[in-house]
């Protein structure tokens, strides 16, 4: 791919020179740019680069929103493992739906094997940009917390775990008249809870500074280490230090499953006790010791802003950023191609008022039947994208209604979730306490048969006396431990039951929206290949009026009386 390095007009490798200003063209460093993704994302820029993958900045053609582009690098795209990972990035971040996760529009392969995503386009910054710059005020750190909790309570509620938690990885997007909005990014070792067909025996995948114990010690880690690894960003954003020190992996490994975390007010001792006491509870060694689930950090997280006075983040309305309805773009290809053919025919005829050359006549009626070519081309592109966007839109509502419904079911499993956990400690300290009562019983029966031996003497008596006392009050005792522990058991059972009976509620609905999904990929995956193919040929058709364009454009670029028209030729947008 080529360009021009006067009016930006992009060309095929094989062309020299542009035909507006007839400059000589020069290669695009990345090959990508100019070029076509999915017969309707024309590639604009680099945004960023990875070890997997490139994302760029594109614009729709048919209407003018400009969306990201991730592109899996080449050589990793021959890989199945890596390849399969990349598409559940997709599909785990579109089933989410939420305004806190980054928007993932549609996924497919390009024309050379390589694996993309079609994301929103965000303008701001990662949460590492701005740890980097020092510490987080803690008004600003609780909103932010509390939108990466928001996400990952919905995320855990469709069974997917990020798995790389970490500031790099937590988008802060600058919206027009609005506060800061939180995007979770990066679900590309994502997993559902019930899926381990990626993970292999051995393998780790993560960022050691952020990862759990049972993360480095089994492949089989749950939801509670992303609320681990939430617990380490917000150590991190608070104190401007990592809750661990570490020169390697391995001695990072060592410091999470070994090594207590420091307390945050150690550092910074104004910190309030309640957020220090919920991150030392995230960090806990034991998955079962942290919060029962991200509505109980986030509901945690809530309650301590309150108590500061911070003002809470808005809860972000579903379409609040991305819309996917398009509008009719100001320099489409078939407005940019019909604004030139003005200036062509004003050029034929300033250049030869009578007698105009055959030649550059069957050129001008070549490019007209082009442009009328590339015209109904972009009508039944825009049909489809039309109907493609209406099975989105379908998707999308559906999506959502169903995320609504199991978020209402999620925060109903977390507070029965957060009372078993209660009642189960109940059950613990009456345990103990029944036990203690029975050790008493033992010690007093005991007592009561030595001086039932001693039975003769009026001392003796008294003390036998007070022993069947001390046991009397002890069976009481003993009896109202019982009871406790009964019934903090019998609440145990009924959270439980409760906490079950929710979960298989949320599970038909996770059921609900796979099927869902399944059909709105079918139509989708329809919808695009039409696309493609419209796209393909609209790239064609424009191929050939560059041709058409340069070889008429070529003896006329020496007539001086020209040279306003070529000025304006210039004007007209690439």
């Amino acid at each position: 791919m080529k360009a021009c390095p006067q009016c930006k007009l992009k060309y095929p490798s094989d062309k020299t020179t542009c035909f507006v200003d007839g400059a000589a063209l020069a290669e695009i460093q990345d090959p990508r740019i100019g070029t076509t993704v999915a017969g309707r994302y024309q590639i604009e820029d680099v945004v960023g680069e990875g070890g997997m993958a490139t994302v760029y900045r594109a614009k729709h053609r048919v209407s003018d929103r400009h969306v990201a582009i991730k592109i899996m690098n080449a050589t990793l795209a021959k890989n199945s493992v890596i390849q399969e990972r990349f598409r559940r990035e997709a599909k785990a971040a579109q089933k989410i739906a939420h305004p806190n996760i980054i928007e993932i529009l549609e996924q497919g392969e390009t024309g050379d094997g390589s694996l993309y995503l079609v994301m929103e386009l965000l303008e701001g910054e990662t949460l590492a940009d701005v740890v980097d710059a020092g510490k987080v005020p803690v008004d600003r750190a609780l909103r932010i917390l509390i939108q990466v909790a928001r996400a990952l309570a919905r995320a855990h509620d469709l069974e997917v775990i990020h798995r790389d938690l970490k500031p790099e990885n937590i988008f802060l997007a600058h919206l027009p008249e609005s506060e800061e909005l939180v995007k979770l990014l990066d679900f590309g070792i994502a997993r559902s809870m019930q899926d381990v067909r990626l993970t292999g025996s051995g393998e780790v995948f993560g960022t050691p500074q952020y990862m759990a114990p049972e993360r480095i010690t089994s492949t089989e880690a749950g939801p509670a280490a992303d609320l681990y690894a939430l617990g380490i960003m917000a150590f991190e954003m608070l104190t401007g230090r990592l809750s661990f020190q570490a020169n390697d992996v391995a001695s990072w490994f060592i410091k999470h499953m070994k090594e207590a975390p420091p307390s945050m007010r150690q550092f910074e001792p104004a910190l309030p006790e309640t957020l220090d006491d919920l991150v030392l509870e995230l960090l806990a060694k034991d998955p079962s010791d942290r919060p029962v689930d991200a509505h109980k950090v986030h509901n945690d997280l809530v309650a301590i802003a309150e108590t500061l006075g911070v003002h809470l983040p808005v809860e972000a309305d579903d379409d609040a950023v991305s819309s996917h309805l398009p509008v009719t773009s100001e320099r489409s290809a078939v407005d940019r191609w019909t604004r030139r053919l003005e200036v062509f025919e004003l050029m034929l005829m300033r250049a030869y008022p009578s007698n105009r050359p055959a030649d550059l006549v069957q050129m001008l009626s070549q490019v007209k039947a082009k442009l009328a070519e590339l015209s109904e081309v972009g009508a039944a592109g825009s049909e489809v994208q039309l109907q493609l966007e209406a099975v989105e839109a379908r998707g999308r509502e559906g999506r959502q209604r169903l995320g609504h419904a199991v978020h209402a079911l999620g925060v109903d499993a977390s507070r029965a979730r957060e009372d078993a956990k209660t009642a189960d400690s109940t059950i613990t300290a009456q345990t103990a306490e029944v036990s203690r009562f029975a050790e008493d019983y033992l010690a007093a029966h005991q007592k009561a048969v030595y001086w039932e031996g001693r039975s003769g003497f009026m001392m003796p008596y008294l003390q036998l006396a007070a022993a069947y006392r001390a046991i009397a009050d002890l069976v009481d005792a003993w009896l109202e431990a019982k009871k406790a522990l009964d019934a903090a058991t019998r609440t145990a059972e009924s959270k439980r039951a409760e906490v079950s009976d929710l979960e298989f509620q949320i599970q038909s609905l996770r059921s609900a929206l796979a099927t869902k999904e399944e059909s709105i990929e079918k139509e989708v995956a329809e919808g695009n290949r039409q696309l493609h193919d419209l796209g393909e040929r609209a790239d064609t058709i424009e191929t050939e009026l560059l041709e058409l364009a340069t070889k008429f454009c070529s003896p006329l670029r020496t007539r001086p009386e020209l040279g306003s028209l070529f000025t304006k030729l210039e004007n007209v947008a690439a």
